[in-house]
């Protein structure tokens, strides 16, 4: 009998451990969350990106830097979405972030198809996506179920990765946000798409060193001179240049071979390549000899699904909000 009791207790328990996982892994956010309540989803955002693309290719590198500025303050909650004085898209980091129309458009066609269901946290993490396979990368399945965040402080996004960054700065913030070395790298190698303006780089150029032409001396010659043609010292500030020279508008590896060659635009960009413990997986992107090879296109998807779950709000937290910009 108190074998039998044991027994049932043991089950018992073993059952009550397997519920308990279960909803712990229901809360998470996990490929095809939708597939039941709104199977249309990731084409109904597919078609919105696509078309806002054909119109206006820039968007792509828009939605995916919209993204990334959007998970490293309160995680990947949409919060950089809500308008209003003081929320996060007024900070200086976020001020030339764009498109936000995208996923507003999108945000209605599904509240049509399916009425609270879809959060705009996740219509952003498929548009990021979807935005680097329109430039020719490989595509990755996204998680979905996450919930969208309440708060959105200008002075939360203070944390944001600078672009004066050195790399130990950059590495400290990635780590908080449970991103490795290896992550950094890759993520920063999004900048394969997609334009800077001169006001964030251009003191690399004039008087940074008082020897020499005054620049950088991370920049190669030849292309100081490129650059300063570009962006006048006294010129204007707001005059896009793009981030991968040669590359703009294709999502590849050519970003990481401009940095071989002294090329990066932006300062915290370079120094991946100057500074030993990221120049590694600079070289491993390259497929430099001698060492373990990575293809980016693969890392990058792995990478941004480790960025896409920082910090997520699922379960009961946060809401599914009827208009992206507006808290409920």
């Amino acid at each position: 009998m108190e074998v039998s009791c044991f027994s049932q207790n043991v089950l018992l328990v073993t059952l009550l451990l397997a519920i308990a996982v279960s909803l712990v892994e229901s809360q998470g956010t996990r490929v095809g969350f939708y597939s039941t309540s709104c199977p249309r989803v990731e084409s109904i955002v597919r078609s919105t990106v696509q078309s806002h693309f054909g119109s206006d290719p820039t968007i792509a590198p828009g939605l995916l830097r919209m993204h990334f500025h959007d998970c490293f303050v309160h995680g990947c909650d949409a919060s950089i979405l809500i308008d209003g004085p003081g929320t996060e898209k007024t900070a200086p980091p976020n001020l030339l972030l764009r498109g936000y129309e995208v996923i507003d458009d999108a945000k209605t066609q599904l509240e049509a198809a399916c009425p609270g269901v879809v959060s705009c946290a996740d219509i952003l993490a498929l548009a990021a996506r979807d935005s680097v396979v329109l430039t020719s990368g490989a595509s990755w399945a996204v998680p979905t179920g996450r919930r969208d965040g309440t708060v959105s402080q200008a002075s939360d996004a203070a944390n944001l990765p600078g672009f004066r960054d050195s790399v130990d700065v950059q590495k400290q913030k990635f780590a908080a946000k449970g991103l490795n070395t290896q992550d950094l790298v890759t993520l920063v190698g999004g900048h394969t798409i997609g334009t800077t303006a001169c006001q964030f780089f251009r003191y690399r150029l004039y008087n940074f060193t008082t020897t020499g032409n005054g620049a950088d001396p991370s920049i190669t010659a030849a292309f100081v001179s490129q650059l300063q043609a570009l962006c006048p010292q006294n010129g204007d500030g707001s005059r896009r240049i793009g981030l991968d020279t040669g590359s703009v508008n294709r999502f590849d590896n050519s970003f990481f071979a401009n940095l071989r060659d002294g090329k990066g635009i932006l300062e915290s960009d370079q120094r991946l390549w100057t500074d030993a413990s990221t120049k590694t997986f600079v070289q491993r992107f390259l497929g430099i000899r001698g060492l373990l090879g990575l293809t980016f296109n693969i890392e990058f998807g792995r990478s941004m699904v480790k960025m896409s779950n920082i910090e997520v709000k699922t379960g009961t937290v946060g809401e599914i909000r009827k208009v992206c910009s507006k808290v409920n």
